[in-house]
């Protein structure tokens, strides 16, 4: 492994000394001020450029023996920040920036830490409940795509601008859907396990892949790998079901659509956050499982995903009982580096989950990030304060807490993956929610639709009447819209039945005089319904309401089973 060349005693010094008084200008880098960085290094104090050669870890080991310690830190970097556009923001995104970063825009914020990386997300600085998105990342293509250029402009100006600035965003489709308007809403992945037709996963992830590339996504932290052995409400319908094999062939599906259109794959939450049902954005989850139960249950999926060139897989705040008890695994050596890239063979880049959850806010955000990196994450995501983290970063190299052969070991996996991403041309808005993609979602919707109690087929009886548990009056909409176009007579009241539960859902948000209850996320509230027809559809998807219209009025089968086992019930009432 390649390793940057070590600085003079006096540079060395000069750095040290900048980082403790945090005001003190550091010999020949202009621009440079405590720990925070005003702007690029200027261009005759960077290396040359390395001649691009055909192979991505090679053109990453160049570039990485150019790159001066600053440039290494800000690569391993991945934070959010506040803010519809790269250079022009309202004053709570800068507000929120400067408490972030000690910027004020999004483009400073590159600028400043040389990052290598920025996720985009659904909240604000306005309100980080995401009510109000009038600052958030995602409102439209049109400005995440403006946003995008505006992030890679500012990137292409520093030292390790010929490797594509990564932009990500969590992507999962279903109840984790950042960019909802203007692209084709794949159903949940816990559809394409009920649907169990990986060609179908792939060429619906596929399509994916290439809208999000459109709008200059390159990482989708996604699909989720973690099989739903407990009745998870943090992970849920993001799962692909239960069964580690059909989770398996659906997370590979899933990869090979993404990465086939240029966008590198997340697959998470490395260990498998479904073995628990506590949620890591409050505490840490405790894996009590044996080892065994994991290879067998948990691993799987992520065996798929590598297996299939997964360029990433993301680590969770998990507790593994097993393995290291008492160390989350986004903080345990034993769990990412020994297992993860001992024993299941991955050579990609490891990403933390966000380091803003309250299981890595025990440590300050300096500490953590070193913790994180030494653990073996090569990419920190989502730090909540990204002044300290690479200051904390920068300190620990220099006093030798963090050795350099990690960092330039963790610059170089992230350089790799980028080369693997570059030389790609950005393919035009216009292609968004095209006819071939809106296909693709149709047809794993349609074949997810489930039947768990009643006769299978035929026309549901009468003019339908539809209802939903509160605040689902859009859904409720557009089933009336589906089912209308499919030839049933809707009518407002006094007509069968036909009642749509969805996320968050439990007994009490049931009707009992419902002919039809349809669940739109997990299945397990259909054991307490009384309905003499019970179907599961996963999502609330335009897709998929308009496979369920088809089914409702008698035009088409449900063939899809249930992924994960739902008390007194079968995996579905339609046969095999």
């Amino acid at each position: 492994m390649s390793t940057t060349p070590r600085r003079t005693v006096v540079a060395l010094a000069a750095l040290t000394a900048l980082l403790v008084s945090g005001c003190a200008k550091e010999p020949g880098r202009p621009g440079l001020t405590g720990p925070h960085l005003t702007g690029p290094p200027s261009p005759t104090s960077a290396a040359p450029t390395p001649t691009p050669t055909a192979d991505p870890a090679a053109r990453a080991a160049a570039l990485v023996r150019t790159l001066a310690d600053e440039d290494l830190v800000g690569q391993v970097l991945m934070p959010y920040a506040y803010g519809s556009s790269a250079t022009k923001v309202s004053p709570a995104s800068a507000a929120g920036n400067q408490a972030l970063a000690g910027v004020d825009t999004p483009a400073e914020m590159v600028a400043r830490y040389r990052l290598g990386g920025l996720i985009l997300v659904g909240f604000s600085a306005d309100d980080p409940t995401s009510g109000n998105q009038a600052t958030t990342n995602v409102d439209n293509p049109k400005q995440v795509r403006e946003l995008t250029t505006g992030l890679r402009e500012a990137a292409g100006k520093l030292p390790a601008a010929p490797a594509p600035f990564l932009i990500g965003t969590d992507q999962e489709y279903g109840v984790v859907t950042r960019i909802t308007d203007g692209v084709t809403l794949l159903p949940s992945p816990m559809a394409a396990g009920a649907a169990g037709k990986p060609a179908l996963t792939e060429a619906a992830w596929r399509a994916a892949g290439a809208e999000l590339a459109a709008m200059g996504i390159n990482l989708d932290f996604a699909p989720v790998a973690d099989v739903l052995a407990t009745r998870s409400a943090v992970i849920g319908s993001r799962s692909f079901g239960a069964d580690p094999a059909n989770a398996s062939a659906q997370v590979a599906g899933a990869v090979r659509g993404l990465q086939a259109e240029g966008v590198a794959a997340s697959v998470k939450h490395f260990p498998g956050h479904g073995l628990s049902a506590t949620d890591s954005h409050k505490d840490v989850p405790v894996i009590r499982q044996p080892r065994a139960v994991l290879d067998r249950t948990a691993f799987p999926p992520f065996r798929a995903g590598i297996g299939e060139g997964a360029m990433a897989v993301m680590s969770a705040h998990l507790d593994v009982q097993a393995v290291d008890p008492g160390t989350p695994a986004t903080f345990s050596h034993k769990l990412l580096t020994d297992v993860l890239r001992g024993q299941l063979g991955f050579q990609g880049v490891v990403i933390t989950d966000g380091m803003n959850m309250p299981p890595a806010k025990r440590w300050s955000p300096g500490e953590a990030a070193v913790r994180a990196l030494t653990a073996g994450n090569d990419l920190i995501l989502m730090t909540p304060n990204v002044s300290q983290a690479y200051a904390g970063l920068l300190a620990a190299l220099r006093d030798g807490s963090l050795p350099r052969t990690r960092l330039v070991e963790a610059a170089t996996r992230v350089l790799t993956m980028k080369f693997k991403l570059a030389d790609r041309p950005t393919p035009e808005l216009s292609g968004l929610d095209s006819a071939d993609h809106r296909k693709a979602a149709a047809d794993l919707a349609a074949a997810a639709v489930t039947q768990l109690r009643g006769k299978c087929g035929g026309p549901t009886a009468g003019p339908v009447t539809v209802t939903s548990s509160a605040g689902r009056d859009r859904t409720r909409a557009t089933l009336t819209e589906a089912l209308t176009a499919a030839g049933v007579k809707v009518v407002p009241s006094g007509g069968t039945v036909v009642h749509l539960v969805g996320y968050g859902d439990g007994a009490d948000d049931l009707r009992a005089d419902a002919a039809v209850t349809v669940a739109m996320d997990t299945p397990y509230v259909l054991s307490a319904a009384k309905s003499p027809t019970l179907l599961a559809t996963y999502s609330s998807s335009r897709a998929s309401m308009t496979a369920l219209a088809a089914v409702l009025a008698g035009k088409a089968r449900p063939g899809g089973r249930s992924p994960v086992p739902v008390t007194g019930l079968p995996a579905t009432s339609c046969g095999t």
